[in-house]
């Protein structure tokens, strides 16, 4: 398989790209060759850029790219993911699958049970921790974009944020007995609509009551994902997985 390398810089055909230092130890680490194909991309067009490696150093290496191929392995409806940050590793974990299953952008979120809080220099530091590993997972699984990783924010203060006028769908994934199924008619009519998803998931211990009755307050609706309790970095994949493979509409385009 041909190496996909991510740049996050505009092309053009026929250019010389040198690539930048993660892109340049990716090459590295492959033991490529000048010669040899690869293929770039840099996240916002839309495009792979077939090229070929026409330069390799310990310290640089160039690719001369061709024409841009156009690539559609997204969702059907753009997916942001606000995700009460769980703790030790596993947020980097879930921004990798959440971006290998189509995932748009990803919010994380402070909440009342969050056990890592973070302000600052460390949050950004974080936050562009965590778009190296959104675009690592798209080099992986073919997409042709990458997942935004926003900045952390409060569960209130995000909550205000929110356009009051968006079309976005709002699901706030819930334990409730009465939430609805995602195979409900409120689902179908969503994925009638054809509009993006915003998809709200709590921290370890999930979503505190009145946590949960602001997000529904805000137009958010209770969603079940079956008889069993899913850990929080499980419960947001696990719908991303659901909707990935037909469900409110959202099967991949071919």
């Amino acid at each position: 398989m041909t190496p996909r390398i991510f740049v996050a810089e505009p092309f053009a055909a026929g250019a010389a790209v040198a690539l930048p230092g993660q892109a340049l130890r990716h090459v590295q680490a492959l033991r490529l060759q000048r010669g040899d194909a690869v293929v770039l991309f840099n996240g916002s067009d839309g495009a792979e850029w077939p090229g070929e490696l026409v330069e390799i150093g310990r310290s640089r290496a160039v690719v001369r790219v061709g024409a841009a191929v156009e690539v559609d392995r997204e969702l059907g409806c753009a997916v942001t993911l606000a995700i009460g940050v769980p703790a030790n590793d596993r947020m980097d974990a879930l921004v990798e699958k959440a971006g290998e299953l189509g995932a748009a952008a990803i919010q994380p979120l402070v909440c009342a049970r969050s056990v890592l809080r973070l302000e600052g220099e460390r949050a950004e530091a974080r936050r562009r921790h965590w778009q190296a590993v959104a675009a690592s997972a798209s080099e992986q699984c073919g997409r042709a974009r990458v997942a935004t990783v926003l900045s952390i924010a409060p569960f209130a203060a995000w909550l205000r944020s929110l356009d009051a006028n968006t079309a976005a769908a709002r699901i706030v994934l819930s334990l409730d007995r009465e939430a609805v199924d995602p195979t409900s008619a409120w689902a179908q009519r969503a994925a009638a609509a054809a509009t993006p998803v915003i998809v709200l998931s709590g921290p370890e211990g999930g979503l505190e009551a009145g946590e949960e009755q602001a997000a529904v307050a805000a137009g958010f609706v209770r969603v079940r994902l079956g008889p069993r309790v899913l850990r929080a970095d499980t419960a947001p994949l696990a719908w991303l997985a659901w909707l990935g493979l037909g469900g409110m509409g959202g099967a991949e385009r071919r």
